[in-house]
C-alpha cells in the first residue's frame, strides 16, 4: 500500500458547472485545476461532443471561468471571467475629452500620456481586472469575445431568447458610493457602513451600492447597455445569492430581491418580473418565502423557483410553481415527498415536466416532477454507490448530462438520452464523456467505500466509510477517523475525494456519520438539532464509532476528530462531552461560543431563526455553546481557522485554543491569514492535510509504541 503524496494536489481536477447545448450535442462543462508555479487555482472552461466522440476540448487556459450559458443559436457560449481586457477594447481611435484641442502641450506632455496609457490596467479602473462577460464563436472560432466592460463587474446574465441581446447583473455606484469605494479600495481608508448586514463571507465588508439589472444589444457593442430602474436588488446576501436573472420565452426577465422594510434582517427573497424595455417591475410572490434559482417553463407561461421558509429553519427547500393555472401565485409541487433539493439543484424543464435533485437517504438523486404536483424519483441506473453533483439538459429534452462522483473512479461528466432518464437499470444510452483524474486514479488508490448502520436513541443511522482498497475493515483495530460534515443541514454520501484517499491511503478509516440535524431524510430529522446544538449529533457520532468499534473493525485508543465548519462546532462539543471518544481531534472553522459569534459572523438572521436573540433567550446560547465546558477537555487539539472567515470568525478558534491551553492540553492554533470559509489555495490544502496528518502522528498511541521500540 502506497501513501498518496501530498503534493499529488496539484494533479487533481475537480468538475464545477454543467452547461448542454439547445440541440444536446455538446456540454460545456467548467474545472478546476492547480497552477504548481503561480501557486493557484484556475478555472477553465472545456466543451466535449455528447456523443462521446472525443476528448474535451479546452477553451480558456488563462484566468478563471465560470456560468458557461449557451445561446439560442447552439453556436455562442457566453461565460464569467476576470480577464485582461480584450484587445478589441485596448487599441484603435479612442476619443479625445471635447475639450482638448489633440495637440499636447509640449513634447514632455505627449511622453507622459503615453505613459500613462502604457500603465493603464487592461482591467477596468483596479489593479486586478473584474469578471465581465465574454462569448465565443465556435462556429468561426478564435479568442472569446468581451462583451461588457462594468466598472463594479458584472455577477449573473442570461440570453435573450433571440439572442441578439443579453441582460446582466452589476452594481451600479453613484458618484459619492464611487468615491467611497476608491477611498477603502485604494487609499486603505476607513470601513463606514449603516447596514445591518455589515459583512459577509467571501464578499467583505458590504457597502450601499445598488445592484441593477441592464440589457446588453449584441449587434451593437459600442452602444451602453440600458439600466432596467425598477429592476434592482437587496437582501442580507445578496452578495452571495446575487438576483438570478432569467429571460423568458414570454419576454419578460425574472429576478430576485429583497425589498422589505428590513432587508438586512432577513433571507426572504420575492420573486420578480420586468420587461425587457424598462417600467415597473412586477413582484409575483408573497414577502415569505426565499425564492431562487427560477426557471421559466418554454413556452414562457409559469414558472419554477427553489424557495425555503426562512422562519422554520429544518424545513425542506421545495420546488414551487408560479403562474400556468396555480392561481398565478407560488405552489409547492414537493410538499408532500418530505425531502429538500441538493444544494445547487435548481430545476430544469423536459417536456413539460420538472426534473430536479433531491436529497433522499443519505443520496444526491434525480426526481421527476410534474405541473399537479406528482413526483417520481427517477433515474435508477445511478446507484447509491456514487452521488450526482451535477446536472442539465437540452433545451429539446433530447440529452441530459450529469456530473457523477464516484469514490473509486472520480469525478466525470455523463451522457444519456432524455427518454432514458426514466430507466431502472444503466440504459445503452450512458456514455462517460470525461476522465479529468484518469493519471491520478491509475497511478494511486483511491478508497473503496460501504455504507454503515448503527443505532442511536431510536434511530436507524447511517454513513459511509471509507477505506483502503486493500484493507478489509473486518480484520480489526485500524485507526479511524471520524470525519463530520458541516451546515449541519447536510449530508454524506459516497463521493471522490483527494483528502479521503490521503488518510486511507496512510492505513486510516474514515467515518463520515449521517447524525440526526442532517437533511435527506425529511423535516423531523432535521429538527432533531434545531435550536438544540450539542445534543443530538453527539449522541449520534458516539453511538456510530462505538458500533464500528464493537464490530472489531477499529482500535478505539485510534480514533481522531475531522471536520470543517459544522464538523468543526461537532467537535467542540464531543471533546467537551465525550472527553474519551477521541484521541486527538482537528476542528476546523468552527463555532464554540454562539454568544460572541451573534453580530461577528455574517449569520445574524439565521441564528434568529434557530435560537433567538442572545439578549432574549440566554438559554439557548449558552446550552449550544461548547466552550462554557472547556473544563472538560482532555484531548489533544489541532484547532485551525481563516484569518477573514466571516461564517465562523477566527475568534471562535482562539476561543477553543485558549481554553484548551488554560486546561494545560496540548494544542496548536493555526490560522491562515486571508482565508475565508474555505480550505484555500493548494499550497494551504496541502499545508492543512500535512498538519492534520501529523497531528494524528503525533498522539496516536501506535506510533508512540514503535517509537519506544
Amino acid at each position: 500500500m502506497s501513501e498518496l503524496p501530498l503534493d499529488a494536489y496539484y494533479d487533481l481536477t475537480q468538475v464545477g458547472e454543467v452547461a448542454v447545448s439547445p440541440t444536446g450535442d455538446r456540454v460545456a462543462f467548467t474545472a478546476t485545476e492547480y497552477d504548481q508555479a503561480a501557486d493557484e487555482a484556475v478555472s477553465s472552461l472545456f466543451v466535449v461532443p455528447t456523443d462521446g466522440s472525443r476528448e474535451p476540448h479546452r477553451l480558456t487556459s488563462a484566468s478563471g471561468a465560470s456560468a458557461p450559458t449557451w445561446g439560442p443559436d447552439g453556436d455562442r457560449l457566453a461565460f464569467v471571467a476576470a480577464r485582461e481586457r480584450d484587445a478589441e477594447r485596448r487599441v484603435g481611435w479612442r476619443d479625445r475629452d471635447e475639450e482638448d484641442d489633440g495637440e499636447p502641450e509640449d513634447d514632455d506632455a505627449e511622453e507622459d500620456e503615453g505613459d500613462e496609457d502604457e500603465d493603464e490596467p487592461l482591467g477596468n479602473g483596479d489593479e486586478e481586472p473584474k469578471p465581465q462577460v465574454w462569448i465565443f464563436d465556435l462556429a468561426l472560432g478564435g479568442d472569446a469575445r468581451q462583451i461588457t466592460e462594468r466598472d463594479e463587474g458584472v455577477a449573473g446574465f442570461d440570453w435573450s431568447p433571440d439572442g441578439d441581446r443579453l441582460v446582466i447583473e452589476s452594481r451600479d455606484p453613484t458618484d459619492e458610493e464611487s468615491a467611497y469605494l476608491d477611498q477603502v479600495r485604494e487609499e486603505g481608508g476607513p470601513i463606514e457602513t449603516t447596514r445591518l448586514q455589515h459583512k459577509v463571507n467571501g464578499a467583505g465588508w458590504t457597502d450601499d451600492v445598488t445592484r441593477y439589472l441592464f440589457v446588453v444589444d449584441l449587434d451593437d457593442p459600442e452602444s451602453d447597455p440600458r439600466r432596467l430602474d425598477d429592476a434592482y436588488g437587496g437582501g442580507a446576501f445578496e452578495d452571495l445569492a446575487g438576483m438570478d436573472p432569467a429571460w423568458g420565452e414570454g419576454g419578460r426577465i425574472a429576478f430576485t430581491s429583497c425589498r422589505l422594510d428590513r432587508p438586512d434582517d432577513t433571507t426572504v427573497r420575492d420573486l420578480y418580473a420586468v420587461s425587457p424595455d424598462g417600467g415597473d417591475a412586477e413582484r409575483l410572490t408573497d414577502g415569505d418565502l426565499s425564492h431562487g434559482a427560477p426557471a421559466w417553463r418554454p413556452d414562457g407561461d409559469g414558472i419554477a423557483t427553489v424557495a425555503s421558509d426562512p422562519d422554520d429553519p429544518p424545513a425542506p427547500a421545495e420546488v414551487y410553481l408560479i403562474g400556468a393555472g396555480a392561481d398565478d401565485g407560488p405552489v409547492s409541487l414537493t410538499a408532500d415527498l418530505d425531502r429538500t433539493v441538493a444544494r445547487g439543484g435548481g430545476p430544469v424543464w423536459i417536456n413539460g415536466a420538472l426534473y430536479v435533485r433531491i436529497a433522499d437517504e443519505s443520496h444526491t438523486r434525480l426526481v421527476r416532477v410534474e405541473t399537479d404536483g406528482t413526483a417520481e424519483r427517477v433515474f435508477e441506473a445511478q446507484g447509491r454507490d456514487r452521488a450526482m453533483a451535477g446536472f442539465d439538459v437540452a433545451g429539446d429534452g433530447s440529452t441530459a448530462v450529469t456530473v457523477l462522483s464516484d469514490p473509486e473512479d472520480g469525478s466525470d461528466l455523463y451522457a444519456v438520452d432524455g427518454e432514458d432518464l426514466d430507466a431502472s437499470s444503466e440504459p445503452d444510452s450512458f456514455r462517460r464523456l470525461t476522465q479529468v483524474n484518469e493519471s491520478l486514479v491509475d497511478e494511486f488508490a483511491m478508497p473503496a467505500a460501504e455504507r454503515v448502520e448503527w443505532e442511536s436513541d431510536g434511530w436507524t443511522l447511517d454513513g459511509v466509510l471509507y477505506h483502503d482498497p486493500e484493507i478489509d475493515p473486518a480484520d480489526g483495530d485500524h485507526p479511524l477517523v471520524v470525519a463530520i460534515h458541516g451546515g449541519p443541514m447536510s449530508y454524506d454520501e459516497p463521493v471522490f475525494s483527494f483528502g479521503h484517499a490521503a488518510l486511507t491511503s496512510r492505513g486510516y478509516l474514515v467515518f463520515r456519520p449521517n447524525y440526526r440535524g442532517g437533511t435527506s431524510r425529511g423535516r423531523k430529522f432535521t429538527a432533531e438539532l434545531t435550536g438544540k446544538w450539542g445534543t443530538a449529533e453527539v449522541d449520534d457520532i458516539a453511538a456510530g464509532v462505538e458500533s464500528l468499534a464493537e464490530r472489531g473493525w477499529v482500535d478505539p485508543d485510534r480514533v481522531f476528530g475531522h471536520g470543517f465548519s459544522y464538523g468543526g462546532i461537532a467537535q467542540g462539543f464531543l471533546v467537551t462531552q465525550e472527553p474519551d471518544l477521541f484521541t486527538a481531534a482537528a476542528p476546523e472553522h468552527g463555532i464554540y461560543d454562539l454568544r460572541s459569534a451573534f453580530g461577528t459572523d455574517d449569520t445574524h438572521v439565521w441564528l434568529e431563526a434557530e435560537f433567538g436573540l442572545p439578549w432574549e433567550n440566554p438559554e439557548a446560547y449558552d446550552s449550544s455553546t461548547a466552550v462554557l465546558d472547556a473544563g472538560n477537555i482532555e484531548t489533544p487539539l489541532l484547532v485551525m481557522a481563516g484569518g477573514e472567515d466571516w461564517r465562523c470568525p477566527p475568534s471562535q478558534s482562539e476561543q477553543l485554543y485558549v481554553a484548551a491551553r488554560k486546561r494545560g492540553i496540548d494544542a496548536e492554533l493555526v490560522v491562515y491569514p486571508d482565508e475565508h470559509h474555505n480550505i484555500g489555495d493548494p499550497d494551504r490544502a496541502i499545508h492543512r492535510l500535512e498538519k492534520i496528518l501529523d497531528w494524528y502522528e503525533t498522539h496516536d498511541p501506535a506510533v508512540e509504541a514503535e517509537g519506544d521500540d
